[in-house]
Parts: structure tokens; sequence; C-alpha cells
């Protein structure tokens, strides 16, 4: 190291005369304050006093390090050495007098006011340098104008709003004004934190922001204090939206002690759940220097599955789609985002029996992910001979090309609606089950793994695009029901989960079972509309109308994630568990939808749905059925799990 980098820089210098200095000034004013004029001590032992007491003090306050402190940043601690320091030094110095005169001739109350008014003194600047820097005391330097201050309302408990005002110096910052505090309780009104008034409750929000506005202060934005309540956090961004204000929140790269950066909330935000533990050698060990393909490779859960294959590592990765644009679009994205990963993108219709068969013939994978299906109900619902096959004898088609070429495993992307399906999708999403369940139950070398999950938000066709277009078009946004409630999760979420639960398939014994992704609470459509309509800084009801358009063909007011007849276990993995569902023979299930496939094939939808509904009991045949069972009755499908349990032996 250089000596120019050994030398003390000059502020640690000047800290350090000027605590010198002050512990003489220090000494000079606790003696003159108890000597009057006639007693005053000669010129010459002052001197000895207050050049001995210097002395003492600087060496005492190197010791204590107090000329490393950096004022701009002092704080408790830096106090706490300070009369740390001060009560040695003048304890120093009271031992050397007594050792050399016995203190003969200094006032013992001159001690104390010494060493009181010398904690003053090197306490005082420091506090009074950071106030300047913090903005407490006017600057010199050029204030923000008024068109640059953002006027905030906090919203949270006295706690949460002291935590954020405290953490990020909101009191005293200058880029932000701080009106007020909102609190979620009614009792602490009138009371302050850290100067900043709780000017009321939650449920008097906008009559607040409207009594400021009244006084001539205009609120800017809310922010909401850390919470981990989700609903609050809704509640405050739905009420923020009807008097057009933005919600906020600190952002979660904004650094301690300085003026937070503030970022908007987000639909995810509000639909979240805690985040779930990933097992990430289950998914290593799943696709790591191994060849996999994706079905459905161009979709929203398609391309995800794909994107985080390519970030695993595999030997070789396949994505395979029917839609040219959209196969393009994630062929161009994994050729960017992972060079080093050799693919192929593959045209094909997973109907095509042929073409899929060649290409697993040549591929050889060792995981097969089929994510392709048609999943718009009420489409599927018109198109029923399309959705069988599609969404049954694609399935088929792939498990049995999966088996033929030796692959390991095969993870089947199922739906909650296959759980007591209302309508055609779902039931033909269960069948795909049923016809993967029975060949694992078979004993095949190839494993299948279902995995089942509800909507994903911002999924292609899903309900929130459509809510973001129609709020976009000025309105209405168009809900089905005011009841009606749906499991919602994010893409990313979904896929982990999926690659998740395959990979703890690959390692259980028992054959045949279901993985089902805990998709926490549902949430009314109604409530993600108004949240969706908010988050667009518009007012639900005002700015934006919401209309009911009633239930559609096959619709169901609430999804589930197991049926009362499954028998659901943790799956040893978090967010994860197990059901053992209904099964069927593997040549009944290859008999039927060789029959459900010649009846598709030939248009015939009624005879379709009939032989369906051989596969799926509890998909309604005729209007009656359905309106009962979308009441909630449905037929009975028990199995016990210990039949299931001694079939996958």
């Amino acid at each position: 190291m250089s000596e120019r980098r050994k030398r003390p820089s000059w502020k640690r210098v000047f800290a350090g005369a000027h605590d010198a200095v002050m512990a003489g000034l220090a000494l000079f004013l606790a003696l003159t304050a108890r000597f009057d004029s006639a007693d005053w001590p000669d010129d010459r032992l002052l001197a000895t006093w207050i050049i001995g007491f210097v002395a003492i003090s600087a060496t005492t306050f190197r010791v204590f390090g107090l000329g490393r402190g950096m004022w701009r940043f002092a704080s408790i601690s830096d106090l706490r050495a300070i009369v740390f320091a001060s009560t040695v030094a003048v304890l120093a110095f009271l031992l050397v007098l007594f050792l050399v005169n016995r203190l003969e001739g200094f006032p013992r109350a001159a001690a104390l006011m010494t060493w009181f008014t010398l904690v003053v003194l090197l306490g005082a600047p420091r506090l009074l340098y950071r106030a300047l820097k913090d903005g407490v005391l006017p600057s010199l330097r050029r204030e923000p104008a008024d068109a640059e201050v953002e006027t905030l309302l906090v919203v949270g408990t006295a706690a949460e709003a002291d935590k954020v005002i405290r953490t990020y110096g909101l009191e005293t910052a200058k880029r932000y004004k701080v009106r007020g505090i909102v609190d979620f309780t009614p009792k602490k009104a009138g009371r302050d934190v850290r100067g900043v008034p709780i000017i009321g409750h939650f449920g008097e929000l906008e009559d607040i922001v409207a009594r400021l506005a009244r006084g001539g202060t205009k609120i800017d934005a809310i922010v909401l204090a850390p919470n981990e309540n989700k609903s609050r956090l809704q509640e405050a961004t739905v009420a923020a939206a009807k008097i057009g204000l933005p919600v906020r929140r600190i952002a979660k790269t904004a650094l301690t002690g300085s003026e937070p950066s503030f970022e908007s909330i987000t639909l995810e935000d509000l639909l979240g759940r805690r985040p779930v533990s990933l097992k990430l050698d289950y998914v290593r060990s799943l696709v790591h220097e191994r060849v996999v393909l994706v079905t459905g490779a161009g979709g929203s859960i398609g391309s995800e599955i794909a994107r985080q294959i390519a970030a695993h590592g595999p030997s070789r990765l396949i994505v395979l789609d029917h839609s040219e644009y959209a196969l393009y679009e994630i062929d161009q994205e994994l050729g960017t985002r992972h060079r080093d990963v050799p693919r192929r993108a593959v045209i094909a219709s997973v109907r095509d029996v042929e073409r899929i068969g060649e290409i697993m013939a040549t591929e050889r994978p060792h995981v097969v992910f089929h994510a392709a299906a048609l999943k718009h109900v009420p489409l599927v619902e018109a198109n029923v001979c399309e959705g069988v096959l599609t969404n049954v004898v694609g399935t088929r088609v792939v498990a049995d090309a999966a088996m033929r070429c030796g692959a390991a495993a095969m993870v089947l992307i199922s739906t909650d609606k296959a759980i007591r399906p209302t309508n055609v999708m779902g039931a033909t999403k269960r069948a795909a089950e049923v016809y993967c369940q029975a060949l694992d139950l078979s004993g095949s070398c190839t494993r299948y793994h279902t995995v089942r999950f509800g909507n994903v938000l911002g999924s292609t066709g899903s309900v929130v695009p459509l809510f973001k277009r129609q709020i976009m078009a000025g309105g209405p946004v168009t809900v089905t029901h005011p009841d009606m409630r749906r499991y919602f999760m994010t893409i990313r979420e979904a896929t982990e989960l999926v690659m998740q639960a395959a990979g703890v398939g690959m390692v259980l014994p028992d054959r045949g079972r279901i993985f089902v992704l805990d998709m926490g609470e549902p949430v009314r459509i109604v409530d993600l509309a108004r949240t969706l309509i908010a988050l667009a800084g518009l007012r639900p009801d005002e700015d934006i109308k919401i209309a009911y358009s009633g239930l559609r063909p096959g619709e169901k007011l609430f999804e589930e994630l197991f049926d009362p007849s499954e028998v659901t276990v943790p799956a040893g993995v978090d967010g994860v568990f197990v059901a053992s569902v209904r099964a069927v023979e593997r040549d009944v299930a290859q008999r039927t939808v060789e029959r459900l496939e010649a009846a598709a094939e030939a248009g015939d939808a009624r005879a379709a749905r009939r032989l369906l509904a051989e596969l799926v009991p509890e998909l309604p045949v005729d209007p009656a059925q359905e309106r009962d069972h979308r009441e909630g009755a449905a037929p009975s499908i028990v199995v016990a799990d210990a039949e299931l349990a001694q079939r996958s032996g």
C-alpha cells in the first residue's frame, strides 16, 4: 500500500482536531463557571490543566475511534461512544492530577461540569451536521420545486408506518412529503408517529383525502406499508381506485437510509401466495443432460416449461407445436437466451400418429412434457369432436409413442376443470388423465405423471388479458356471475411446480397417482375485475362498469382441486399434493378411446359425448343433468385407496 493511501483523510484530521479543541474548551468553560475573578487560577497552572486534559482526551478519543465515525450518519452508537470516551478522559485526567499533586487547587465540581460540557460539545456538532444533510435544518442546496415533491399518505398500522418512515427517513425526505398515516384501526387517530399525524382509519380514506383537498393539500399517491396480508393490499388498491389515487409500495431494491424508490402494485402481488420452496435437485435430475420433448411449446405453459428446461442444461431440447408463429417465437427466444443448448423446433400435430411416432423414434426423448391441448371451455363445448381429437386422442398418440421409443417419463399437463367436469373440455382432460393413469398402472417402463392445476394469470386467451382489453376499450368488463370463483397461479409458479412434481414422481414407488398443485385460496372473478380496473388507475363501477353476462355452457361457479372421493396426501415437497383417483383398466381405456376417436373422426358429437361419459361418468349427458351437476350434485366415483394401491403394486 502506498504512503498516499496510508495518509489519513482531511476529514478525519479535522474531526480529531475538532474533538481536541472541544475538550480544551469544555474544561475552560467548566473552570470559568466554577471560579470567579477573585480566585481565578494562575495562567500557567490553567494552561497546564488545559494542555494536559487536551492530550489525555485526544489519546482517549483515538482509542474509542471517535475520529473514524462519519458525521453524516451520526447515530445513538456514536453518542454512546462519546459518553464513554468523555467519561474515561475526565477520570484519567483526575487520576493524573491526583498522582501529581493530590488534585491541589482543582475544584471537584469542575470535573462533572467538564464531563457534561464535553459530551454536548462533541455530540451537538455531529447531530447538527446530520440534521443539515437530512434536510431537518435549512440547507444551502437547491430545494426541489413544489412540482417535484410528491405528497403521500402511508396506509398501515402505526408500527408498520413507523418502520417505513424511520427506515427511509420519510419525515425529512425532500422528494416526498408524508401528510399523514391512515391506520387500519380507529383508536389511534389524533396521535403522531415520528412527527407524522395519524389522521384517521382506513374506512375513512375517501373522506380523509377529500378533507385534505379542501384544506389545500392534494394527495398524489398512497404508500402501503409492507405487509403480507394480500386481502389488505387488494382492499387498499380498490379503495384508492375509487378516489383516483395509485397505490405504491417500497421497491425491493430501495436502500435503507436513503430516500426510497416506489413501485406499483401488480396483479401478481394481489393474488400471489407465500413463495414455494423448490426442490431443484428433483428438477435437475429429471432433465439435466437428457433429451426432452415439449408438446404445445408455443403456448403459455409449454413455452415457460421449455424456458425452465433449457435453464437446467438438457442435452437436447425438442419444442413441438402446431402453430408456426408460436413455435417460431419460442425457438428464437431459446436461441437467444440459451445458445449452448442444442434444440430442434418441430411443426406437428399431436393428432398425427405417424408424424409423432417418427419424431419420437428419431429423437428418443428421455422425458416428454405434454402441454398441447384445446383449453377454452365455450369453444370446446361448441366443437366437441375437435376437443376429443386433440385432448384425448392427441394425448393417446403422444403417450403411446413415448412408450414405444422407451421414454423414461411422460408428464401430462391437466386442469382443475377435469374434476367433476360439467363441460367437454374438462371431460376430455379427465379422459386424458384416465388413459395415462391406466398406462402407468399397467406397469409400463415409461412412467406417466399427471399434474393438475387451475387458471394461469396472463396465459393466452385467459380472463386477465380479456379484462385488460375491455378496460382499454372503456368497458364494460364482463363477468359471468358475481359469485364465480377460480384458482389462480402465475405462469412461472405453475411451471416450476409442474417440473417439481414430475421430478418427485420419478422417485415415488406408487403408480397411477395424480399430482395436484396447491393453488391457495380461490379468487372471486368480480374482485379480480375490480382489481384490474384499480391497477389501471380507474374507479370500478364509475369509470369502468362491470356487466354480468351469465354462466356459459359447461361453466361451473366454483372449480375444485380435489374430487370429494379422492384420497389426497402431501407429496413430500412444498406446494404439491398426491391424489389417488378412480382408475380404469388399460384395455378398457384403450378400447373406449378408439371408439371415441372413430365417433369424433365421423363428426358425431352426440356419440362422442356419450362415449366420453363412459370414461368420465361425471360428465352430464343432457342439459337437465348438467344443471343438477352445476348445482353440486354428482355421481359417486369412490374407489378405495387400498384398491388403487393393490393395482399399482
